[in-house]
């Protein structure tokens, strides 16, 4: 079993231990070029306490849980005390805000540790989010608070059980210390994992420098980390436009499967590696409607529910941008190729986006007509009001030549006549699939999510955290954990708020 390990203060005080190493770094972004980061140590913290730290992925990395579960273990979660073998960085990248290019972004509150291979032999970066000023900060104290920490750990592990592409959080951290947001909050840092943090900003930070050999060599490293079949290729970033264009957009309709509003979409929040990443303002629908937001600061709905789809392809637009250089040496030529690889992009959505409507309300064939079908029914319950997750998953219980097990469903619709009317067309068309009635709930069951981390769980989570309680955020945790199953115990949890419970606005902590 590993444990901790030759650690340094931040101060350069030498800290003796006979411990060997708990973390076995490899850091190769930190190996590129000095201007593509900050070398930084996170700024150290009043009293690190560990808060909640994620055994599962812990033991993913190999990573000794109990040894990290001590006070030495929180200290380096927290940055006071620097592991062997990590180069704390800073990245640097640009961005395009609310579509207004901001040229010097950068990690102004986090901090890249360095990277791990896990036991499936993949790179993952292991990132502390708050842990103090970088040269990127601005204005900024580098800080993070505990609600917008818990609100990225629980989200995240949420979408990694609904099979979504993530970020995830190996611990969360409080710091003893205060930070001032609308209010003054408990300061927390989050341990974050990830494929990667290059971004579509990254790309911008130097493409709009005019600096082409950076983004050559930015290119070149995330093709051979994340990409390695694009160098095989007789156009490799023509290849590396493509493939980032397709995971884009499915994971932007896997979102809207399951009702996610990432409220944020920002090209410095978007990951290279296709991850879900950044949980600042985000939320889960209930009661259904496409222009839903939460964001306390997208007062024009730019990133509402229906727009996802629309933002995600000019964010990409501003990749494929970036990337003309390297696509060809004529500028027209490369601006064929690039249109040619984003012209992917609908395909690749529409294929996930409405392959996904077909399976949620059971079609296990596809025949003309499915897609409006399943949209009939969204449109239905956008004007009902009816609960996004509960509906679908009502669904899966009714029983094709037994009306009697609509009630469930019917309930959820104002008025239940509106969804008379769709089921009957429904019903004909299950009527015409082969598959057992079964097979056909089994599957609706697998896709259909009976919980998700409904935005009031989360705000009583984030309530009781801050006044020390973290029984909530145990009980939402472990219900999300588990979003397909049953659950009967905690059924509680499949309800939407009551009036006095809905919370409409959700912050990004900075």
């Amino acid at each position: 079993m590993n444990s901790l390990s030759d650690l340094h203060s931040l101060d350069h005080d030498a800290v003796e231990t006979t411990a060997t190493s708990l973390f076995a770094f490899d850091n190769s972004y930190a190996r590129l070029p000095e201007h593509f980061h900050a070398r930084i140590p996170p700024t150290p913290v009043a009293e690190p306490e560990l808060l909640r730290l994620n055994r599962p992925l812990a033991e993913q990395f190999g990573l000794d849980a109990d040894a990290l579960s001590t006070p030495t273990g929180a200290a380096i979660l927290a940055g006071n005390l620097i592991p062997k073998g990590a180069d704390p960085i800073a990245m640097a990248y640009a961005g395009h805000q609310y579509a207004q290019f901001v040229p010097s972004l950068g990690d102004g509150r986090a901090i890249l540790l360095g990277e791990l291979i896990d036991r499936d032999g993949r790179r993952r970066d292991l990132q502390l989010k708050g842990a103090g000023r970088t040269p990127f900060s601005r204005m900024g104290d580098g800080r993070a608070a505990l609600g917008p920490v818990l609100r990225e750990y629980l989200l995240g592990e949420a979408m990694a059980a609904l099979g979504i592409p993530t970020t995830r959080a190996l611990a969360m951290v409080a710091t003893g210390e205060e930070v001032y947001r609308e209010r003054i909050e408990r300061g927390a840092v989050l341990v974050r994992v990830a494929a990667g943090h290059v971004r579509v900003g990254t790309f911008e930070y130097f493409a709009r420098r005019g600096n082409t050999e950076a983004v050559k060599t930015l290119a070149d490293y995330v093709i051979a980390r994340h990409y390695p079949d694009c160098a095989e290729t007789g156009q490799p970033y023509r290849a590396l436009l493509e493939q980032v264009v397709e995971r884009q957009a499915e994971l932007i309709a896997q979102w809207m499967l399951v009702g996610f509003i990432h409220g944020v979409m920002n090209t410095d929040n978007v990951a290279i590696s296709g991850e879900t990443i950044d949980y600042g303002p985000c939320a889960f629908m209930d009661a259904f409607h496409p222009k839903t937001v939460y964001s306390s600061i997208d007062r024009f709905g730019r990133y509402a529910w229906d727009q996802q789809p629309r933002i995600g392809y000019w964010n990409l637009t501003q990749f494929a941008n970036c990337l003309l250089p390297l696509l060809s040496d004529g500028e027209h030529d490369a601006k064929q190729s690039a249109r040619a690889a984003l012209d992917t992009y609908g395909k690749a959505f529409e294929s996930r986006y409405y392959g996904g409507l077909r399976s949620k309300i059971g079609l296990l064939d596809e025949r003309a007509g499915d897609d409006d079908l399943a949209l009939d029914l969204l449109g239905r319950m956008a004007a009902q009001q009816a609960d996004f997750t509960n509906t679908f998953r009502a669904l899966c219980e009714v029983v094709v030549d037994d009306p009697a097990t609509d009630a469930p469903v019917r309930a959820l619709f104002d008025d239940p006549a509106a969804f008379d009317q769709w089921a009957a067309q429904w019903r004909e068309r299950l009527a015409t699939q082969t598959q057992p009635e079964h097979a056909r709930q089994a599957a609706m069951r697998a896709m259909n999510p009976a919980y998700i981390p409904r935005n009031h769980r989360v705000q009583q989570a984030i309530d009781a955290a801050d006044e020390g309680d973290l029984a909530p955020l145990d009980r939402l945790l472990e219900v999300v954990s588990r979003p397909f199953a049953e659950q009967l115990e905690r059924i509680e949890y499949r309800q939407p708020p009551r009036s006095d419970e809905v919370v409409e606005l959700t912050f990004c902590g900075t």
